[in-house]
């Protein structure tokens, strides 16, 4: 193995990975689970491993993805062939990962004892989430209130939205991706911003208020106050349901 591949794992230190550990064990082991953001490089390691005659990564229970017996290194005929490595550690080092990489794989060593043992690690690969864009179903006015009923969801991806105001995080219950709120004069906050994460990511979409149930002039939502304009004389049933 050469230099390159050892000095390219040990970068990897540094990039976007979650760690958990679950409750599942092979042969007493436990099983790691890893989160890593597609388009990057991941590192899949045990730690403390004992003297060794044979070492194999498993993408399924019956795909190989590398083998070392005998100071050899030989590369199975599968999808990472060509972006996979080992390290000097036994550390399988795979490049540029995809959804589609997300698997449990298995590392099945074989000590000097004779002995043969499995450990898992579990890795899920996700996009980063998109931006979202904030769009008004309902921006009404009656006796000094203000009904307001915004959607934040991003068509395709799951992901975890959070609503943020002048005071900070809306309460609990109105996190979804549809705001719907009554606001008053003193509870009136200046922006509304939806924010989209995953475990990989985040990204978020504002939307800004003058005063009660006025939008602000502002390029961000310039595109909303043109789509009411246009849409209440064609449906002005729609802010009244």
């Amino acid at each position: 193995m050469n230099s390159q591949r050892w000095e390219c794992c040990l970068a990897l230190e540094h990039l976007l990975l979650l760690h958990l550990f679950l409750a599942t064990s092979i042969q007493g082991h436990s099983q790691r689970q890893m989160i890593a953001v597609s388009g990057s490089n991941v590192s899949l390691h045990i730690s403390n491993l004992p003297a060794l005659s044979r070492v194999t990564w498993f993408y399924t229970a019956n795909q190989k993805i590398v083998e070392w017996e005998s100071n050899r290194t030989n590369f199975f005929n599968s999808k990472f062939k060509n972006r996979a490595s080992l390290d000097e550690s036994y550390a399988l080092c795979i490049y540029k990962v995809q959804k589609e990489d997300s698997s449990t794989y298995i590392l099945r060593v074989l000590k000097d004892s004779g002995k043969e043992e499995d450990w898992a690690i579990s890795l899920e690969v996700l996009d980063p989430v998109r931006k979202p864009g904030i769009k008004i179903q309902t921006l009404q006015e009656v006796n000094n209130s203000c009904h307001l009923k915004l959607s934040c969801e991003i068509s395709g991806q799951s992901a975890n939205y959070t609503w943020y105001g002048n005071s900070g995080p809306l309460p609990t219950d109105l996190q979804s991706p549809v705001l719907e709120i009554t606001v008053y004069r003193q509870n009136f906050s200046s922006y509304y911003t939806c924010q989209a994460s995953n475990p990989v990511s985040s990204k978020n979409d504002t939307i800004y208020f003058s005063s009660l149930c006025k939008l602000a002039k502002s390029s961000g939502v310039a595109w909303i106050a043109t789509w009411l304009i246009v849409m209440v004389p064609i449906v002005p049933g729609l802010l009244w349901t």
